[in-house]
């Protein structure tokens, strides 16, 4: 447990001077529950080390998944060359083409398609096939002299078991898809069939995680990346790990690969974080109850839900807006991240952009100073305990690592929290220096935003890929 000094650190900013004796004990109990402190992160810290360990010797259900992704070359920055890439999502389809200039820069060409929902029930790899064909030929791309097909990596943002580097068993649909004969079968296979029925020469030679494509546009541009990680709509991430480090890995045990944690599985059993009434309220209203409930503390799809679970707590405790709400927030997920951000952003006297949201936006009743201070207060309680739950995790992650902490070490992150929840990055510093320590943090440690990650980096490990080839020829 905190000691006392340590939790009235999160429990003295959101006390409100003049307020009732029993909103300001309901603030103080409610801050407790999200207080994250500086003992409660340690304590955090030791259980991922625990959960990576475990997950690395073996397939464990209670452990991090820790799943190697056949990533075994880090980019130096200097390679050239055009390759494609796929990033497959939930919503689009990018197909880009990436040019990478031997000088850790790189041009990105790319052209995004909706995807269908006559895609998503049925024909997905056909649509996947001609939305390359239209891109190849819009921007009049061919094999290179000598070959017959243009190499491509692939982001697959759904979830896979992988095989190889370019080979991937679907596990399951999510995000709305439907698309039969396809789980358990290998989803390069699938689009590499529909490629050869439309004639689209194309070779799909790596298959990745968003994650990896992080880590791996970081490193070109960067090439002392450690991580890769994503703070947005979800949150995951990967990192470098030693082979030797990774008992399950049946392969060559030199060198080094680069290591999927998902770690938004991190404690489904809650045993170490710290969970409250409001998390379980989204938890058990949510398709995948028990499952992945650290990324809904600390993900910007969930994190607006959590504060309008307390939110709609205080006001039945009729605490909140005289006991009233509105149509619109008594609906699931309609109190969006963003609105967090510009909650948490707002430093008028008067709390102008708290009321605009909340009168406005979410058709709550005229609100008092009074309310608009105490949304303020709950949405800076629920972020705050996620910016420092993501700082312990990539902290965590960092010290697993030690022997790399006396040289520069640079995290390549992408996401909508990190680029725009107000002084993420700033608070990912502050807090890991409790971790890290003042003399890495100053000196050797950078973050980066490796904007549209996904796709520039699938491009570069099918670059990787393409010159183990040639070497071996």
């Amino acid at each position: 447990m905190a000691d006392s000094d340590d939790i009235q650190a999160f429990i003295q900013p959101y006390q409100i001077p003049g307020a009732s004796d029993e909103l300001n004990e309901t603030l103080e109990c409610m801050a407790r529950g999200f207080a994250a402190t500086d003992a409660k992160l340690r304590e955090i810290i030791a259980e991922f080390h625990k959960s990576m360990k475990a997950g690395l010797a073996r397939d464990d259900p209670d452990a991090l998944p820790m799943i190697p992704t056949f990533v075994n070359r880090r980019p130096t920055g200097t390679e050239t060359g055009s390759f494609l890439a796929l990033d497959l999502g939930g919503t689009n389809l990018r197909v880009c083409r990436v040019t990478l200039n031997g000088d850790t820069t790189y041009e990105l060409a790319q052209q995004k398609f909706t995807i269908t929902q006559e895609a998503k029930s049925s024909r997905l790899w056909d649509f996947i096939a001609e939305c390359v064909g239209v891109f190849l030929e819009e921007h009049d791309l061919h094999p290179a002299q000598g070959r017959r097909m243009i190499p491509c990596g692939y982001t697959f943002s759904f979830p896979i078991f992988q095989t190889g580097i370019a080979s991937g068993n679907l596990s399951m649909w999510n995000k709305g898809f439907t698309v039969p004969n396809s789980v358990g079968r290998d989803v390069v296979n699938l689009t590499q069939s529909a490629f050869q029925r439309h004639h689209v020469p194309v070779e799909v030679v790596a298959v990745v995680n968003d994650t990896v494509g992080t880590l791996m546009t970081s490193g070109y541009s960067f090439p002392d990346t450690q991580m890769g990680i994503i703070f947005g709509t979800g949150t995951n991430a990967a990192y470098w790990e030693r082979l030797d480090s990774v008992g399950k890995w049946a392969g060559d045990r030199r060198g080094e690969m680069v290591v999927n944690l998902e770690w938004g599985a991190f404690d489904n059993a809650t045993r170490v974080l710290p969970y409250t009434m409001h998390d379980n309220k989204l938890n058990r209203k949510s398709s995948n109850h028990g499952l992945q409930v650290y990324e809904k503390m600390i993900s910007g799809l969930f994190l607006g839900e959590v504060a309008r679970n307390a939110i709609l707590y205080l006001v039945d405790m009729r605490l909140l807006f005289a006991g009233r709400s509105s149509e619109i927030l008594n609906k699931s997920y309609t109190f969006d991240t963003a609105y967090m951000s510009e909650i948490v952003a707002d430093n008028s006297s008067e709390l102008s952009t708290v009321q605009t949201v909340l009168e406005s936006t979410l058709d709550v009743p005229p609100t008092t100073l009074q309310d608009r201070q105490v949304v303020q207060h709950v949405c800076n309680m629920i972020g705050t305990r996620g910016v420092r739950l993501s700082a312990a995790a990539m902290s965590a992650v960092l010290l697993s690592r030690p022997e790399l902490l006396d040289s520069s070490v640079s995290v390549g992150i992408d996401g909508s929290m990190y680029q725009f929840y107000p002084n993420f990055e700033q608070d990912l510093y502050k807090v890991s220096r409790l971790f890290l320590g003042d003399d890495f943090v100053d000196n050797r440690l950078k973050l980066h935003l490796a904007k549209d990650g996904s796709g520039v980096g699938a491009a570069i490990v099918a670059m990787t890929v393409e010159h183990d080839r040639a070497a071996k020829q």
